[in-house]
C-alpha cells in the first residue's frame, strides 16, 4: 500500500530575510527598457530640434532608480559573493545580470553630453564587466549537461550585448571602437538568430519563455544605430529592415508570445522596442515616431509592475532567484 508523502512542517515562527537577501536580478532588464526609451527621447528631440528636457529627466529618474537597484543586489552579493554564480545558473538571472551590465554601457551614452571622461570611464567599466560575464556564462554553459546547452535569445545579452558600448564610442572620440564592435558582434548576432530559428522550427518554446523572442530585435537595432553613428547608411538600413521583419513576426504572432500572461520576463520586450524605435527616428523619424510612442505606452507599464512586484516581494519566488 503506498503511503502518502510527508512534508516537513512549516517553520514557526517564519524564516525573516535579511534586507535585500533575495534581490532579484530581474529588476535589471525593465530598468535597461527605460533607460533605451530615454535615449531614443533625447534623439527626439535631437531630430525634431524639440527641447530634451523630458528625455533628460527620464534619464536622470531612471539612472536613480538603476544606481539603487545595482546597490541592492550588491547589498546581497556582499552577503554571500557565491549567489551570483546561482544567479547565473536560472535564465532570468542571466538576462537580468547582462541587463545590468549593458545598462551601464547605456549610462555611457546617458553620460556623454555631460561629462566626456565620465563617458569613457564608464564605457571601458561596461565593456570589462562584459567580457567578464560573457566569459563566466559561456564556462557555466560548457559546463553544463547537453540539454542544458541550447541556444536561447538571451545569448545575444551575453555575447552581442558589447554593441551597446558602440552607442557612446565615436561621441568620446573612439570611432574605431565602434567598428571593432560592430564587426565582432555581428557573426555572432547572426549566429544565434539562425540557430534559434532551427530550434524554434524543431520545438516550439514553452508559452512562459516566449517573451524572451523579443530579445532577437534587439542586435539588429543596436547594431543599426551604432551603424548609423559611424556613416555606414547603406548597413544600417540592412539592420533596420532585419529589424523590421523581426518587429512584424512579433506583432503578428503576439497573441501566441503573449499566451501565458504577465510575468517578470515581460521585462525582456522592453528594451529591444526602445532600441529599435531609436534606430527609426535617426532613420525614418515619422516611423520612428510612431514605435515611440508605442514604446512609452509599453515600456513605463511593464516596468512599474516588475518593481511592484519586487517591492511586495514575490517578484525573487516568480524567477527563482537565489538568496544570500
Amino acid at each position: 500500500m503506498l503511503r502518502p508523502p510527508v512534508f516537513p512542517p512549516p517553520q514557526f515562527p517564519p524564516v525573516r530575510l535579511r534586507p535585500f537577501q533575495r534581490t532579484p536580478p530581474a529588476i535589471f532588464p525593465p530598468i535597461l527598457g527605460l533607460m533605451g526609451l530615454g535615449l531614443a527621447l533625447r534623439k527626439a528631440a535631437e531630430v525634431w530640434g524639440l527641447n530634451g528636457a523630458v528625455a533628460e529627466a527620464v534619464l536622470g529618474a531612471t539612472v536613480g532608480l538603476g544606481a539603487f537597484a545595482v546597490v541592492a543586489y550588491l547589498a546581497k552579493v556582499a552577503q554571500r559573493p557565491s549567489v551570483v554564480a546561482e544567479d547565473l545558473r536560472v535564465l532570468p538571472g542571466r538576462a537580468g545580470l547582462a541587463a545590468a551590465v549593458m545598462g551601464l554601457l547605456a549610462l555611457a551614452a546617458a553620460l556623454q553630453p555631460y561629462s566626456e571622461a565620465g563617458a569613457r570611464s564608464t564605457l571601458v567599466a561596461g565593456l570589462a564587466l562584459q567580457a567578464a560575464l560573457a566569459v563566466t556564462v559561456a564556462v557555466l554553459i560548457l559546463r553544463s549537461p547537453p540539454e542544458a546547452r541550447s541556444v536561447t535569445p538571451v545569448f545575444h545579452l551575453h555575447f552581442v550585448g558589447f554593441i551597446v558600448g558602440g552607442l557612446s564610442a565615436d561621441a568620446v572620440g573612439w570611432p574605431m571602437l565602434g567598428v571593432g564592435l560592430m564587426l565582432a558582434t555581428l557573426p555572432v548576432a547572426l549566429a544565434i538568430w539562425v540557430a534559434s530559428l532551427a530550434q524554434i522550427v524543431a520545438k516550439v518554446p514553452p508559452a512562459p519563455l516566449r517573451p524572451l523572442l523579443a530579445i532577437h530585435l534587439a542586435p539588429a537595432a543596436l547594431l543599426g544605430m551604432v551603424a548609423q553613428g559611424l556613416g555606414f547608411a547603406v548597413f544600417a538600413t540592412i539592420c533596420a529592415a532585419i529589424g523590421g521583419l523581426i518587429l512584424l513576426a512579433l506583432i503578428v504572432w503576439a497573441r501566441w508570445l503573449l499566451a501565458a500572461g504577465f510575468s517578470p520576463l515581460w521585462g525582456a520586450l522592453t528594451f529591444p522596442l526602445a532600441a529599435y524605435a531609436g534606430l527609426m527616428l535617426a532613420l525614418w523619424p515619422m516611423a520612428g515616431a510612431v514605435l515611440l510612442a508605442a514604446a512609452l505606452l509599453a515600456i513605463p507599464p511593464i516596468a512599474v509592475r516588475i518593481m511592484q512586484d519586487w517591492a511586495k516581494g514575490g517578484l525573487a519566488a516568480r524567477t527563482n532567484a537565489a538568496t544570500a
